[in-house]
């Protein structure tokens, strides 16, 4: 594909869209975007104070959805707000904290990055079938590619607790269930996209949540080899409103290695397209949540 920027974006008017973690970054941005193309954009955010600074920027046809995806009783009251919907963006995440549970018991990152997305992409389902041409755009990442789903002990129970494989193990479950909800779901489109490396707060809080200077500094310097939190919210915008993107892919930045420039189909890692591990993972997601799969 060309140069594929927000000027290439379809008029939204009439469609409505929930962006999770809308109230900084890539969600922040992605929301600002859609809105002034003409969206609803309903900015689905765990503080109800940085959601009302966030509805200042964003504009247009906007307002705010208390959502906690650490919460899965969170999830639940804020899907059964939202009556029809067009465009899902499954942006929010946290990146390599220290070990910490959810209100439900899981380990944070997999519980948030992904089962609380999941869970609300489920609870959704009848909203977005309600609306033709709906999608569902699930945010990985690059570190997908290092990472494993544990099914035996995706909360970290018994094994030894690592941030970062702790973190890849929730893009990759990312993106697992990005393809086996295509797969199951063929009324609505599912697509993943990733942001390359990007310079948002992800870097700068996952300092602060250790403590650590020296990742502070290293935030830091990652910044200045980063790109702009507008170029890299393309993939996810791309994944949401292009005409061409397909059901099922992978978008992320064309530059070197992935790390930054304009969207292009990405490379999977071999254990992201295992199709017995979405199937797996699927099952055990319905389980650990107790919600209903993609109730049809």
């Amino acid at each position: 594909m060309a140069k594929w920027t927000e000027d290439d974006i379809p008029d939204q008017t009439g469609r409505t869209a929930l962006i999770t973690g809308a109230n900084s970054g890539l969600g922040l941005r992605t929301a600002q975007v859609l809105a002034a193309k003409g969206a609803t954009v309903l900015l689905g955010c765990r503080s109800t104070e940085r959601a009302q600074k966030a509805l200042e920027i964003v504009g247009g046809d906007s307002s705010a959805l208390e959502l906690d995806l650490a919460d899965l009783a969170s999830v639940r009251a804020a899907a059964g707000r939202v009556s029809s919907l067009d465009i899902l963006i499954n942006n929010a995440g946290i990146m390599a904290v220290p070990y910490g549970l959810t209100a439900d018991g899981f380990e944070r990152q997999f519980g948030t990055n992904h089962l609380g997305h999941a869970a609300l992409t489920w609870l959704l389902m009848p909203a977005l079938r309600q609306r033709p041409g709906s999608r569902v755009v699930t945010v990985a990442s690059l570190a997908h590619q290092r990472g494993y789903v544990d099914f035996d002990d995706p909360n970290f129970e018994h094994r030894r607790y690592s941030p970062a494989n702790a973190y890849s193990q929730s893009k990759v479950a990312n993106l697992l269930f990005a393809r086996e909800l295509d797969r199951r779901s063929p009324d609505v489109t599912s697509i993943a996209a990733h942001p390359g490396v990007t310079r948002t707060d992800l870097t700068d809080n996952m300092a602060s949540a250790h403590r650590s200077l020296l990742l502070k500094v290293g935030g830091r310097i990652s910044h200045l080899f980063s790109q702009s939190v507008e170029r890299g919210a393309l993939p996810q915008l791309y994944a949401a409103t292009a005409l061409e993107a397909r059901g099922g892919q992978y978008y992320g930045p064309n530059g070197l290695g992935g790390a930054f420039g304009y969207p292009a189909e990405a490379d999977m890692s071999a254990r992201a397209r295992d199709d017995l591990g979405a199937s797996k993972l699927w099952d055990l997601t319905a389980k650990l949540t107790g919600v209903t799969p993609d109730p049809a």
